[in-house]
């Protein structure tokens, strides 16, 4: 449920958070002021809301260098708490990029375009050939698909477009103009983006880093100044490091960093660490300056436990099923012959 916030003037307190209910009514009985919801890049006239039966306000002219440094302007929301997905609010012109597989839902003015490469200028004749294979060639590298799908709103109004994340976590949204334009990630994470956005690789110039650094040779690189979401397992923690300062970290945990952060690997200590701890060879370490952010469950993690748990995989059941064993299974239908 959204939470509105409302603003009549320079010298009056803000009126909020109220949920839809509340904020319609509140839109009726004073529609001359602003508005705020989490998603809006900024306040809005409550007139203009379609929410509030508002007429919307048309577009500014798409700017000249749309797809190759400015990205759209999208207002979203991220709804759940550990099976989130994230609703993309599009105005008459705007396009959003995903992933394949990534789609949720979609408003029937919303156009599906399957385009090669990253979806950066939203399948448009800009750019050369050449171009155009060396930003497939980028997506096949770091292990995604060759096309990308961008969602056009081509009607009136307002209308919106739904991404679901792959596994259960938290979907994070950044502003890339608030990161310095560039953050550096697993090559996963990307769920879906502003018209705008480049999609590039990341190499990790360490051969040790590379191998075993959990993430490989190469990660996902986000460039640009638009808004992107990104999809980490279970819980995510920010952290801000100081120059200098360096936080050891399961290899598999990294989620994103910024470009100013060196990423490296040590051995977690002795041999007998290494053989008994349960936590492989190598830790990753990140040293600041910048931000980065860490997840609890990374779905490497969640797959391996799924997979030594599987009877096929000769995992063992624990805590369920009859004392009759597979013969049990079977006749309560769990196992066929």
């Amino acid at each position: 449920m959204a939470q509105w916030f409302f603003s009549y003037g320079k010298n009056t307190d803000r009126i909020g958070p109220l949920d839809d209910a509340a904020a319609r009514a509140q839109a009726q009985r004073q529609p001359d002021g602003y508005c705020w919801c989490e998603g809006f890049a900024e306040w809005k006239p409550i007139r203009s809301v379609a929410e509030f039966g508002g007429t919307p306000l048309a577009p500014p002219p798409m700017p000249a260098s749309m797809g190759s440094g400015r990205a759209d302007e999208i207002d979203y929301r991220i709804v759940g708490t550990d099976m989130q997905f994230v609703e993309i609010e599009l105005d008459p012109g705007e396009s959003a990029i995903a992933e394949a597989g990534a789609l949720m839902y979609k408003e029937s003015a919303v156009q599906m375009d399957t385009v090669f490469g990253d979806g950066s200028s939203g399948g448009q004749s800009g750019g050369g050939l050449m171009d155009k294979l060396l930003s497939a060639g980028k997506r096949v590298i770091t292990g995604e698909s060759l096309f990308t799908t961008v969602f056009t709103h081509a009607g009136q109004g307002k209308a919106k477009v739904a991404f679901a994340a792959p596994y259960p976590g938290t979907v994070m949204a950044m502003k890339l103009s608030d990161h310095g334009g560039r953050l550096i990630c697993q090559k996963d994470a990307f769920l879906a983006g502003a018209r705008g956005v480049q999609l590039g690789i990341f190499f990790q110039r360490k051969i040790l880093t590379g191998l075993f650094g959990g993430e490989g040779f190469i990660m996902q690189k986000l460039e640009g100044d638009g808004w992107v979401f990104v999809h980490a397992g279970g819980t995510v923690v920010q952290r801000e490091l100081k120059a200098g300062e360096r936080l050891d970290v399961d290899t598999g945990c990294v989620v994103a960093f910024h470009d100013t952060v060196s990423m490296d690997v040590k051995p977690v200590g002795g041999i007998k660490s290494m053989l008994f701890g349960g936590e492989g060879v190598f830790l990753a370490t990140l040293t600041g300056p910048g931000t980065i952010w860490l997840q609890s469950l990374p779905f490497s993690r969640m797959a391996g436990r799924m997979l030594a748990a599987a009877p096929q995989g000769g995992g063992q059941r624990r805590g369920e099923g009859s004392l009759l064993g597979g013969l049990g299974d079977i006749i309560g239908g769990d196992r066929n012959f």
